[in-house]
């Protein structure tokens, strides 16, 4: 799955390089970035990262007829500790201007998508995500994985280093990542195991923000993964099915909406 989602990042990457060899500079977000980490840890947060989602391999089209601000502004006023926008076109319909159109409500923004090249990172500093998701998968090498992980940070954007095993773990840590994010998502079967959240956030070290994703859905799964050492919860599928996404996470935060 992954393999395909490279393949469809190969026409992003081309006009990137286009662009770069045309002399094209991005002109970074001229505003400031609220601090992702910091949002997923203050007191009193929710911890929970509300996703703007359209579409997904294991689900197909999601509430279409949603737009992201219209969404967004539902989740923050659900109580969303930080938002994480889908910016990958052909699997998940997204696409990268969403960004720019929920900046106005003021939380963190994490650009979710398939980030395989360092031009991918330049482009999102022109949008306000505050952080970028990078997938231990997607670097063969674990050099590529620290090149990436740098790189971001030198343009002020907060990697959130996804991980779906030990060994992809073990990489994020060599890395020096603070911020992981299991995905309980079996990337051949599309089923989800929270267990993989619960078993490897035993290896939590003092200094990580540690965030759990994929097939989380009631406000038992919620506090059950939140005991167990969990900093933040990513949820998405489960608000954008609900006919008013913000509504929806109202009944995991007990926010208004």
């Amino acid at each position: 799955m992954l393999e395909k989602f490279r393949l469809a990042k190969e026409t992003e990457v081309r006009e990137l390089l286009r662009l770069h060899d045309a002399g094209h500079v991005h002109t970074p977000w001229a505003a400031p970035r609220p601090g992702f980490g910091a949002a997923l840890t203050r007191s009193g947060s929710s911890g929970i990262i509300a996703e703007y989602k359209r579409a997904s391999p294991s689900k197909g089209d999601i509430n279409l007829g949603v737009t992201p601000a219209e969404a967004c502004a539902g989740y923050a006023g659900a109580g969303a500790c930080a938002l994480s926008i889908l910016t990958e076109s052909r699997y998940f319909k997204g696409d990268l201007s969403f960004l720019a159109e929920v900046a106005g409500l003021g939380l963190p923004l994490l650009r979710k998508d398939f980030i395989i090249h360092p031009l991918q990172v330049e482009a999102t500093t022109a949008t306000p995500a505050s952080a970028i998701l990078l997938i231990v998968r997607m670097f063969e090498d674990v050099s590529d994985l620290a090149m990436m992980h740098a790189l971001c940070l030198t343009h002020g954007l907060e990697p959130v280093v996804e991980v779906f095993d030990e060994r992809d773990l073990d990489r994020a840590k060599e890395i020096g990542s603070t911020i992981i994010q299991v995905n309980n998502r079996d990337l051949d079967t599309l089923t989800t195991d929270l267990g993989r959240c619960l078993d490897m956030v035993r290896r939590k070290e003092e200094g990580e923000i540690w965030i759990g994703a994929s097939g989380i859905e009631t406000l038992e799964q919620v506090r059950e993964l939140k005991s167990a050492g969990l900093d933040a919860l990513l949820i998405g599928t489960a608000l954008m099915r609900h006919g008013d996404p913000g509504q929806g996470l109202a009944r995991l935060t007990g926010g208004k909406s």
